[in-house]
């Protein structure tokens, strides 16, 4: 396993995160377990979650994931181990509220208050990064931010991070954390893959890596970018998983083809050549990777075993268009 740091912290975490939105709903907790332990062994360190994971499934109340991954901790004795990583700002306002319109805020009592409840069900008394989950523009910045720095400042949190939020926003939150001495965003979570959404798609909450995004973190070190939604839920490999109709545009089959074609040179699958192109791309991108299965994680963790040409990195990125830096 390959290990980077975040942003301008000293925070070292594995190039891979595992993501674990279905532990506890559709993925049944003795496979997470499973997962989990399948993920250290191999040298990950980086955990994934959110306090409001996975609500929306059947039975779901949005505890699940954090509270296994709590129990898995505990049985381990690892959390010293681990990097963890959690989030505030995404659940329905009160059960059964339309969302996302009545989605939770971030205001400095719902920061306050949902940071223990996320510590008891993770069975920890410290969340290693703390991530606003979207952007929230009905609460000023500064309250968001000062209340992450109360909590840094008290040890229950030790970096923060913010998802799904436009880079002019992260840059603001920038500007305003420098003028209070207030602790930075180390890193950005946004939704990523190989191929370009369509311009118009609706994407709800989520927001989509776009150029700004790319060219600033390849040039400024103080913030590093995640991404989820990388294999687009298998539908680079799977015959029965098409390509979502939001990502099927002029340039769909140009940058498959070259997909097709760095996966044939290198004897890798599609899926580990999309996540070796974020991982070795300008900027490096940390993948978020999931799976429900022992098969599907052994796959992405390969992915670290993968290098792509300059050549092929070329080609993956600008098919059909710049995309990025061009650095």
């Amino acid at each position: 396993m390959d290990y980077t740091i975040l942003g301008n912290t000293q925070m070292k975490v594995s190039t891979l995160c595992l993501g674990t939105m279905y532990f506890g709903t559709r993925t049944a907790e003795a496979t997470a377990y499973q997962l989990l332990d399948q993920y250290i062994d191999a040298g990950g360190t980086f955990l994934d979650t959110a306090n409001c994971y996975a609500f929306w499934v059947d039975n779901g109340i949005g505890n699940e994931s954090e509270e296994v991954i709590g129990r898995w901790m505990l049985a381990r004795n690892n959390r010293d181990n681990i990097i963890l990583a959690t989030k505030v700002g995404c659940r329905p306002a009160f059960v059964g509220a339309e969302f996302p319109r009545l989605a939770q805020s971030l205001t400095a009592d719902v920061i306050i208050h949902d940071v223990e409840q996320s510590l008891q069900r993770l069975r920890t008394d410290y969340i290693d990064l703390y991530y606003a989950h979207r952007d929230d523009q009905a609460t000023p910045l500064e309250e968001t931010l000062e209340a992450f720095a109360r909590l840094i400042q008290a040890g229950k949190i030790r970096q923060i991070g913010c998802s799904n939020i436009a880079m002019w926003r992260i840059e603001r939150a920038k500007q305003i954390a420098r003028s209070h001495d207030w602790p930075e965003y180390c890193c950005t979570q946004l939704r990523h893959t190989l191929l370009r959404r369509n311009r118009g798609a609706d994407t709800d909450i989520q927001v989509v890596v776009d150029d700004q995004h790319l060219d600033y973190c390849a040039t400024q070190p103080d913030l590093t970018l995640l991404a989820y939604s990388a294999l687009l839920s298998g539908a680079y490999t799977r015959t029965d998983r098409p390509v979502p109709s939001e990502y099927q545009s002029h340039d769909t089959e140009a940058r498959l083809s070259v997909l097709r074609t760095a996966a044939q040179e290198t004897g890798a699958t599609p899926n580990q050549v999309v996540l070796a192109w974020m991982m070795q791309g300008e900027p490096a991108i940390i993948p978020i990777i999931a799976a429900s299965t022992s098969e599907q994680l052994q796959e992405n963790l390969d992915a670290q075993q993968v290098t792509l040409s300059p050549e092929q990195l070329h080609a993956l990125t600008y098919t059909t268009g710049e995309f990025g830096s061009g650095k």
